[in-house]
Order: structure tokens, then sequence, then C-alpha cells
């Protein structure tokens, strides 16, 4: 059987770890000197193959669904991770993004996970997106409302807007069309229509929907990359990472791309590599970024506890 949850954590893990020596790096200077390969120390002052909080976080979840999924168990691993160094390349915890922080610290708290991320427009970074790909794996089989709603439980524990939960379901319902073996074009115009009125049933405020306009009405791959945006805000990171794998033919020059595009350089990537790497497979992922990433071993022994669960 084909090991779907191995091949979502290393495409991540492998565009996470290209992007941290240069996150923050302004486009114009990757540009001059682009990545082409594992880099090591750089922005975070960390080793050749080391990844962020966004593949800690996705491993943690990844590690949830192992045992059986539970919202409150989760958010335990959440905390686990910023306290304990659960689930971290090296033992400890180098960056943590603010809204992520904020809502573990209301855990910590005793706040329930569905009430603990932001909930305010201003708070719809990229923190949840980073981590959701591997729970398209437990809700492909459910229907619509069930795969939203488990969605947005999860995006909740630190990222509360509907916003973020929308463009958390978007990347699942992508990555769910790839998983049934879709071409990537057909996945992303199946979705258009698909999406855009799934969201109109739920009654979800038209102007929410609007901003979603270049992947529900519009052809992102046309977009110049001048007028694609890198930042940590959710759509730009979504849209960036639908972007990289509709212009590229491989997961290498997908992953790439959207690390030279600067800014967030790691969640780009993330994202992106998550995807591709679901498209074109583990294969396809260059065996040398595989083997340089931290924890290979315990990352292959958590997806192999999946598949025989």
């Amino acid at each position: 059987m084909y090991n779907h949850l191995q091949t979502i954590l290393l495409g991540t893990a492998v565009g996470d770890a290209l992007g941290v020596p240069v996150e923050f790096e302004l486009r114009a200077k990757l540009k001059a000197n682009p990545v082409t390969d594992m880099r090591e120390y750089g922005a975070h002052h960390q080793p050749k193959g080391t990844w962020s909080d966004d593949t800690s976080l996705m491993l943690c979840l990844a590690e949830s669904m192992v045992e059986g999924l539970d919202i409150n168990k989760l958010a335990q691993k959440f905390i686990a991770w910023k306290n304990d160094n659960l689930w971290t390349p090296h033992g400890w915890v180098f960056d943590i993004g603010i809204g992520t922080r904020i809502a573990i610290e209301r855990l910590e708290d005793g706040m329930s996970p569905e009430l603990a991320g932001g909930f305010y427009e201003m708070d719809n970074g990229n923190g949840s997106l980073m981590r959701i790909l591997p729970l398209v794996l437990h809700i492909k089989d459910l229907d619509i409302e069930q795969r939203y709603e488990w969605t947005q439980k999860v995006s909740s524990i630190t990222h509360g807007h509907v916003r973020s939960v929308m463009a958390c379901f978007y990347y699942l319902e992508f990555a769910k069309k790839i998983i049934d073996g879709k071409d990537k074009f057909q996945a992303y115009n199946e979705l258009q229509s698909e999406v855009t009125i799934y969201f109109e049933s739920r009654k979800i405020n038209p102007l929410e929907i609007q901003k979603f306009s270049r992947l529900l009405f519009e052809d992102i791959s046309k977009v110049e990359e001048d007028n694609i945006k890198s930042s940590g805000y959710v759509l730009h990171t979504l849209e960036a990472s639908v972007w990289c794998l509709l212009t590229t033919n491989s997961y290498k020059e997908a992953v790439l791309k959207a690390v030279n595009l600067g800014s967030d350089t790691d969640t780009t990537a993330a994202v992106t590599g998550g995807l591709s790497g679901l498209y074109y497979g583990i294969d396809e992922i260059p065996i040398d970024w595989l083997y340089e990433i931290a924890r290979f071993e315990d990352i292959i022994e958590l997806s192999d506890r999946y598949e025989i669960k």
C-alpha cells in the first residue's frame, strides 16, 4: 500500500528544511543567489536539514492520528512541543509564530482547543495551514460537511478565523484530489466549482469567499511571479504554494521555486512540498535531501505506525 503519510511528512519536512536557512531574505537577494540545494546555518543558525515549527506541529498531528485523533490530546502535544521539545529536530524549539504561541498559552491556561486560536482578521497567519496536511488521510473518506468540520477543529487550535479555516479546507481538498489520482490542473479546475458551491452553501460571508478569487475564479497559473506574495499571511502562502505546483514540473523545481520567492521561505516551501510530494511521489524527492533532513528515521517510523495501525 502506498504510504501517503510518509510522502506528506517527508515532502513537507524537506521543503521546510530548504527554507529555514534563508527565512526572511528578500526575493531580490535570492534572485542574485538562489537556493539550489540544502544549506546550513543562515537565519536560525541551524545545521543542514533542520526543519522548523511547521514540521514539528505537523508531526504532532500525525502522531495524534496514529494514536486516534482527539483534539484535546492534540492540543496537549502542542503544549509538550513548546515546553518539553516534543518533535523538535534537535531537542529544542528555535522558532514559534506569534499566533501559535499565544494560542498555546491559552491552552495552558485551560481554554478549550476549539476556542484557543485567534478569531480576528489579524489572526490569519499561516500557522495552521503549515501543519494541516496529514489530516487529509483522516477525513478523505468522509462527506464534505464532516471534512470541513474536522478542518475547522484542527485549524482552530491555533487559528480560528474563517479565512484560515477556508484556506486549510481548500488545501486539503486539493490534496484529496491528488490522492484520488487527479491531474493537478484537473484538481484545480474542479475545486473552483466544488469549493465555491460549498462555501456558499455554508453561507460564508461573500466578502470572505472573494478573498479567494485567484484560486476560485481566476487562473492563478497565469499570474506573474511579481504578483505572487510570500509573506506569512495565510492566503499568500496558499496562493504561492498552488502557483508553485501549477507552474513547475517536478517536486524539486516546485520547492526551489517556493523557497526563492523569499520572505516566509520555510512555510511557503513546506506547504508546497507537502502538496508536490503527494503529486509527484516520494521517489521524485531528491534522495540526498531526504537523508539530510533531521530525524529522518523517526519520521519513517511514525508514518509506518500509521499504515499498520
